[in-house]
């Protein structure tokens, strides 16, 4: 069946294309993987043992050309960077190169809700999409219980030290940890979008019945747990930062954490399997490695620092993807990842569309689930040209990290001549390379002049930089951020935040830990409402949370939800089975 996207579903795509797909033994083939370094599950996905790799492999002084896929600030509908993404490693196959993809696990939030799946789109998607969607190899729910399993523990221990005296606690080998109901910093984890357990009250009922406090959820891809998965670069830097989890305060304001509570051997009981990447291809069947998931707006938005070392030990070209725009992901990649990994781009390619651009000139609003305004579907230059403001924007986001970013125009079959040469104009006019790639109709074949611009910048020496030194003070880097990356006017912080941030800088161990900055994905600014370039504002940060396992402190700007809500138009009413043969459908 010849697959074309103009008149098929991207599921449609995926589910006509598992009749080709290659057994996961000869993509692991294709890598150099040894038969003990993998482990099959079912015919077309296998967990890969990082360890196992590292120890043969080790570092050899050879590493891949780094390439990080971002975009400009996206619409609700998304601008295509996983689609880019699975492009380029199509593409960049397709002239000759070795290459791994890394991309982050979809979460089931997302998936039925609005946005849908990250699996890719048209003649580009990582497959078996089914799977990848709906829980893979079990990553997320293990997140999910290691959370929990925090949670029950601190429950537990609030309601046994309200019931017992010193005497009876210290006969179950407990010393009282004296924790404040006030002061829980961890919450309840599930992978979906459910407003309705963002505040809740736990332990209604009588004396056995918990500990009665307010708690709530949020979604499993902003746990801390979540955090620390993509972060660590081994099991056992992961077991070490499980139990640095800070879950509460005590009364005195010592912290509390899942050591003292003597789950963390338990909770990474549960990682043990998730540690390791998934391995599975492109259409093409080009090697794909999928592990972690964290969002971008909420958490660090990174595919994880094993996949990316482990792939760079495999291959001659790795691209990963940070998530939303290059102000959110690509700043936490550039600062916080490249920390983790040792590892420095080569390239970072920016995506944009001719669709967002318009949006950021004053078109009307994108809305998911409803038709988009004609401005969009046919030639506009004024709002283009407007917008392009955006653009220029995330370039210079990109040259403050010192490297020359690859401005990749994702094609709409209803773009212009007219208006791609506005955005190359603007682009090369910046400094920036630029490319059209049309990978959405025509797979690698269309990613072509992408996949070239990208290994001739590849080849050109940069300067890469971090923003901030780490000695720094956090105020001054979180100020250097807005200045720098956002173009703000300065900082605003509450009276909590103030308070939080002079605790956390007068600790030497949380002084010096990175910046994770929370704030919504859809304007440079944290007002979702100011699109474009947004001049003479200023950022407010209303809480500053510790995330001491991952090594992270985030402040939150704006109103952001760390567990998301479902629309009414979800995408769970469109998703169903055939029930004969088991297939699911409607999985976008």
């Amino acid at each position: 069946m010849k697959l074309d996207p103009l008149k098929m579903k991207d599921w449609e795509i995926a589910l006509a294309a598992e009749e080709t797909l290659l057994p996961i033994g000869e993509i692991a083939q294709k890598i150099g993987l040894l038969q003990n370094e993998w482990l099959p599950y079912g015919h077309y996905l296998a967990k890969v043992d990082a360890k196992a790799v590292e120890k043969r492999v080790g570092d050899k002084g050879k590493q891949a050309r780094y390439i990080d896929v971002t975009a400009i600030t996206p619409t609700a509908l998304g601008e295509g960077k996983t689609t880019t993404l699975v492009g380029l490693v199509d593409g960049l196959a397709a002239i000759g190169k070795r290459v791994i993809g890394t991309v982050r696990q979809p979460s089931g939030g997302p998936t039925f809700n609005i946005k849908g799946s990250a699996t890719g789109g048209g003649l580009a998607q990582v497959v078996p999409s089914t799977e990848l969607s709906l829980g893979l190899t079990g990553d997320i729910d293990a997140v999910t219980n290691a959370n929990n399993l925090a949670m029950v523990a601190l429950s537990s221990r609030m309601q046994h030290e309200r019931n017992y005296d010193d005497e009876r606690l210290a006969k179950s080998h407990l010393t009282r940890l004296d924790i404040d109901p006030q002061r829980v910093q961890m919450r309840w984890a599930m992978d979906f979008c459910a407003q309705a357990l963002r505040n809740i009250e736990i332990g209604r009922g009588g004396k056995m019945d918990g500990f009665q406090m307010d708690s709530g959820f949020y979604i499993s891809v902003a746990s801390e747990v979540m955090a620390i998965l993509a972060m660590s670069r081994d099991l056992a830097d992961l077991r070490r930062r499980i139990g640095k989890v800070v879950v509460a305060f005590s009364k005195s304001g010592k912290p509390v954490t899942t050591a003292d509570l003597e789950v963390d051997g338990a909770m990474a009981a549960w990682l043990v399997r998730a540690i390791n990447p998934t391995l599975m291809q492109t259409l093409e069947g080009n090697p794909m490695l999928v592990h972690a998931g964290p969002f971008a707006n909420i958490a660090i938005g990174q595919s994880s620092v094993i996949a990316d070392i482990l792939a760079s030990r495999l291959t001659d070209y790795v691209v990963t993807e940070s998530g939303f725009a290059s102000d959110i992901g690509f700043e936490k990649f550039w600062n916080i990842k490249c920390r983790c990994t040792g590892l420095k781009p080569d390239a970072v390619v920016l995506v944009a569309t001719i669709r967002a651009l318009k949006a950021h000139g004053g078109a009307p609003a994108v809305k998911a689930g409803q038709p988009l305004d004609p401005v969009y579907t046919h030639e506009a230059l004024e709002p283009l040209t407007k917008g392009c403001e955006n653009l220029l924007a995330h370039i210079s986001i990109i040259k403050r990290a010192g490297v020359t970013p690859v401005v990749c125009l994702n094609h709409f079959y209803t773009d212009t001549p007219a208006e791609e040469e506005i955005v190359r104009r603007v682009a090369e006019e910046a400094g920036a390379r630029f490319a059209v790639s049309n990978h959405w109709q025509y797979g690698g074949e269309g990613a072509k002049e992408l996949a070239q611009c990208v290994a001739e910048t590849c080849e050109t020496q940069n300067e890469f930089r971090y923003l901030s030194d780490l000695s720094a003070p956090l105020k001054e880097r979180i100020e250097t951020i807005v200045a720098e990356v956002y173009g703000g006017d300065g900082v605003v912080y509450t009276e909590q935040a103030e308070q939080k941030l002079a605790a956390f800088q007068s600790n030497s161990a949380t002084a010096g830990l990175p910046i994770c900055m929370a704030k919504t994905q859809y304007s440079l600014s944290d007002n979702p409402a100011l699109l474009g370039r947004p001049k003479g504002w200023k950022l407010t940060v209303r809480d500053v949370l510790l995330y001491e396992g991952a090594g992270l402190i985030v402040p939150v700007a704006g109103d952001i939800k760390l567990m998301p809500g479902t629309a009414s138009n979800a995408a769970y009413r469109g998703i169903d089975i055939d029930a004969d043969t088991g297939k699911v459908k409607g999985l976008f």
